[in-house]
């Protein structure tokens, strides 16, 4: 288990919990800081993410596990500290530059564009991805959420909140990312499609694609990821893999209802 350091010390960490020695953080977050008004909601958090881990956000409502999301997507502006992407800093990169460079959101509330047929709200995902992968990438889709495929033709607006679900993940995956961020993606689902959900995270994280996932189903995530951070009120105060945080009495006690 690995305690960060305070955000006094302005330093990142020298390593990500349960991360390879040596190996290099594909998202790498030091010092991060980001205001709303005079409300300061992030206080200076670091941490790695390296290519292909699944790493989780867990914490309380208003700890800043969604602001967090909303900085490295670029929608939240950066007031201090670094976002580095592949060795690159974006911390003041715009949000659509972001997306062409891999960093594709999936946002809370699913936010679907209603009118639209399912197949288009997917090819709208695909906007900065080559054109020679849209049908192949579509077709993947297809058969990670066949109900979409059923449905392509319908209007967006016409699915169940499950469903919105399934296709707000999937016009992320559109983007052909190379770090999907979930935002909340059990938010509001019925026990049945909230296994759906994480059987398709697993799925994705089988296959490679590196994941950062804020969820309010804390032993849920955990199950599934690397490793996961504990944020409250805008600090990092925990991080450490996730069967070590799953079992840590703090975080059992506080997110796991044990």
């Amino acid at each position: 288990m690995h305690t960060p350091s305070g955000p006094a010390t302005g330093r990142p960490m020298a390593s990500a919990p349960g991360a390879a020695p040596g190996r290099s953080a594909l998202l790498r977050v030091v010092d991060l800081q980001t205001a709303y008004g005079r409300i300061q909601a992030l206080k200076g958090i670091s941490l790695d993410i390296h290519q292909g881990e699944l790493v989780t956000l867990i914490g309380a409502n208003g700890a800043g596990k969604t602001t967090t999301l909303r900085t490295l997507s670029g929608i939240q502006p950066v007031t201090g500290g670094h976002i580095l992407f592949d060795g690159e800093d974006i911390s003041h990169l715009r949000s659509d530059l972001r997306v062409r460079a891999g960093i594709c959101q999936s946002p809370e509330g699913r936010q679907v564009f209603s009118p639209l047929s399912i197949e288009d709200n997917l090819r709208l995902g695909a906007y900065s991805a080559p054109r020679t992968y849209v049908e192949q990438d579509l077709e993947h889709i297809y058969s990670l959420f066949p109900v979409l495929k059923e449905k392509r033709r319908l209007p967006a607006g016409t699915l169940s909140g499950g469903q919105q679900q399934m296709l707000a993940i999937s016009r992320a995956l559109m983007g052909r990312p190379r770090l999907l961020l979930l935002d909340e993606p059990s938010m509001g689902l019925a026990p049945l499609l909230v296994e759906e959900v994480f059987a398709v995270i697993r799925e994705l994280k089988a296959e490679g694609m590196t994941i950062l996932l804020v969820e309010q189903n804390a032993g849920d995530a955990l199950a599934i990821a690397d490793r996961g951070y504990v944020l409250e009120t805008g600090r990092i105060v925990l991080a450490g893999s996730g069967p070590e945080l799953r079992q840590n009495e703090e975080v059992r006690a506080a997110y796991l209802g044990m």
